[in-house]
C-alpha cells in the first residue's frame, strides 16, 4: 500500500506467540512477503536486466563483426590503430562505465530503501511485541524540489 508521501507500509504478522523470539527464517519469508521488500527487488531488476542485454547485445556484435567483417575491423583508424582495437578498448571503457552506473543506481535508487527496510525489521526483532503491527518504511528517497540530483520526485 502506497501512501501519499512514498511510503510503502510493512504488515507484520503477528501470532498468538508473538512475545517469543522469532526464528531467522520466519523472518525473512515475512520481510520477502513485504511490499518494501518487493519494491526494492523491483528497482534492482529493472535496471540489471536491460543493461546486461545491453552489454551482451555491444560485446555479441564486436565478436560476431570480428567473425562476419574481418575487413571492415582490420581497417586503420589512425597508425597502427584499426577499427577491431578501437572496439575492443570501447569495450574496456563500456565496462567501467556500466559499473560506475550501477554503482550510482545503487546509491541512490536502492541503497536507501534497503536500508530503511533493514533498519525497520532490526528494530522490529529487537522490540518484540513493542513495536506496531504495522510499520511505515520509506521505498526511496524524496528528492527536494532545488536538489541538484533530483526534481522533487519518489526515486
Amino acid at each position: 500500500m502506497r501512501e501519499s508521501d512514498g511510503r510503502v507500509a510493512v504488515t507484520v504478522q503477528r501470532t498468538a506467540g508473538a512475545e517469543q523470539a522469532r526464528d531467522a527464517a520466519g523472518i525473512y519469508r515475512e520481510v520477502q512477503r513485504s511490499v518494501a521488500f518487493r519494491e526494492v527487488r523491483r528497482r534492482y531488476r529493472r535496471f540489471v536486466f536491460p543493461m546486461t542485454a545491453a552489454f551482451l547485445g555491444w560485446y555479441l556484435a564486436y565478436v560476431l563483426a570480428a567473425i562476419a567483417a574481418p575487413g571492415v575491423m582490420a581497417r586503420p583508424v589512425a597508425g597502427a590503430l584499426n577499427v577491431a582495437m578501437v572496439a575492443g578498448l570501447a569495450q574496456f571503457a563500456t565496462t567501467f562505465l556500466l559499473t560506475w552506473t550501477y554503482a550510482r543506481h545503487a546509491r541512490l535508487r536502492r541503497d536507501p530503501a534497503a536500508m530503511e527496510l533493514r533498519w525497520a525489521v532490526t528494530m522490529e526483532t529487537l522490540q518484540g511485541g513493542v513495536r506496531p503491527q504495522r510499520l511505515a518504511i520509506t521505498a526511496g528517497q524524496v528528492r527536494e524540489q532545488g536538489s541538484p540530483q533530483g526534481r522533487g520526485e519518489i526515486r
